[in-house]
């Protein structure tokens, strides 16, 4: 069983987020970066399986800036046993679109029995993207799932809805997603860190997935307009001198709030 997981590095939750001005792209620059956490989530279903598995192997893919290869082996420290990278500048600000199309063609290259990916990133939050992978890699997809049950020839699980909760399940090769309901990952020790020096790690470029640097930029997203939040304005102060309720309910009138 191949199972290859794919990661995102995006800017610390607990760090300052920002745009660029000029380019409409994030400041990677303001905040630290991380590995997200709903990756790291479909990464432990990844590991919990090959736990009880000793024929399973586990791949994490990520496409990231050439920079990021520090964050991509931190999968590899967690116990996946090869990374592949995907870095390229013509990739600089690629949408949705092209970012499928660079992981559907790595997935595609290195080989999968089941691909699972995390069901939002908490940048982009597109969450569409592992429904965009299964469609170019024309395999089933089953996404959003709570819980996770990978059998033989087959990968089944839970989805809740506002009115139900459905059990889906998909024939192998397929694509899968997870929520948050799954749990936490593991932290990586020592002994996985030191090892993880020494696990494959590939780094791919467009040309290695044969998709031209010209195609990559042509009839994608682009950024029409951009500007900076206006600062928070103070609230309105109310002062109790024996009227605070009136001025509260012309306040409440005022805003349209009643």
């Amino acid at each position: 069983m191949k199972i290859v997981v794919l990661v995102k590095e995006v800017p610390d939750t607990y760090g300052d987020r920002k745009l660029s001005l000029e380019t409409g792209l994030a400041d990677r620059a303001a905040s630290e970066t991380v590995l997200d956490e709903i990756g790291e989530r479909a990464l432990e279903v990844a590991l919990s399986y090959a736990d009880k598995n000793a024929d399973a192997e586990i791949v994490v893919l990520s496409m990231a800036p050439a920079g990021s290869a520090a964050t991509v082996r931190k999968g590899l420290a967690m116990g996946a046993g090869s990374a592949v990278h995907v870095a390229d500048e013509g990739l600089v600000g690629a949408d949705l679109g092209l970012t499928a199309e660079v992981l559907a063609a790595a997935v595609r290259r290195t080989g999968f029995d089941l691909v699972i990916a995390g069901n939002v990133s908490t940048d982009g939050s597109g969450g569409v993207m592992a429904s965009m992978v299964a469609e170019l890699l024309d395999v089933p997809a089953a996404t959003a799932l709570n819980s996770v049950v990978i059998g033989d020839g087959t990968v089944s699980g839970e989805r809740a809805s506002d009115a139900a909760t459905m059990r889906v399940s998909a024939a192998l090769p397929a694509v899968i997603s997870i929520t948050e309901r799954l749990p936490d990952a593991r932290f990586p020790n020592f002994k996985g860190i030191m090892a993880a020096k020494k696990k494959p790690f590939e780094t791919l470029s467009l040309a290695d997935l044969a998709i031209e640097p010209e195609d990559a930029g042509a009839s994608r997203s682009i950024v029409l307009g951009l500007s900076e939040k206006p600062p928070r304005q103070a609230g309105t102060k109310i002062v109790d001198e024996g009227d605070a309720g009136q001025k509260l309910a012309e306040f409440l009138v005022q805003n349209r709030l009643v």
